[in-house]
């Protein structure tokens, strides 16, 4: 699938976190939505990238949006490294099963990796997309940039 473009319709997904709490894009309704993809749990750029989203917490708040972490790591996995990273408010999607689907469903799937780009997608307080950004793989995604996006829409 393609990448979904600023103004589409947000495409709906169900997952669970880690902590096996099913998360669906439509009950979010009302509030943004940011989904910060990550290609895997347990490795040094995400892990700053999740830190980033916890650090963050009370800011996301009072802009009315619910970050997640998202990857194609199983539950035990993410609920591991949750704990590991001390992360208590951030909510880590599994797009574990069918793998990755939630990824190609965006248009962010690798194939030949069989994980997700490193992106960052935020849809408005109605399901739209506001932003699909894409990053080097190796490369941090600026939160305060993502802050600022969010302050003005």
């Amino acid at each position: 699938m393609k990448q979904p473009k600023t103004g589409d319709l947000a495409i709906d997904f169900t997952l669970k976190d880690q902590h096996e709490k099913t998360v669906s894009l439509k009950e979010l309704k009302g509030k943004k939505v940011l989904l910060s993809f990550h290609p895997l749990a347990w490795t040094k750029v995400c892990a700053e990238q999740m830190k980033s989203l916890e650090a963050n917490a009370d800011k996301f708040a009072d802009l009315n949006t619910v970050p997640f972490g998202v990857s194609v790591d199983p539950i035990p996995c993410k609920k591991s490294w949750a704990a590991e990273l001390g992360i208590e408010q951030t909510g880590f999607l599994c797009d574990f099963w069918p793998h990755g689907s939630v990824a190609r469903d965006y248009g962010i799937f690798r194939e030949g990796n069989g994980f997700s780009e490193r992106a960052n997608i935020i849809i408005d307080e109605n399901g739209k997309i506001l932003l699909v950004k894409v990053y080097p793989i190796g490369e941090l995604p600026d939160i305060k940039e993502i802050l600022e996006i969010l302050s003005k829409s």
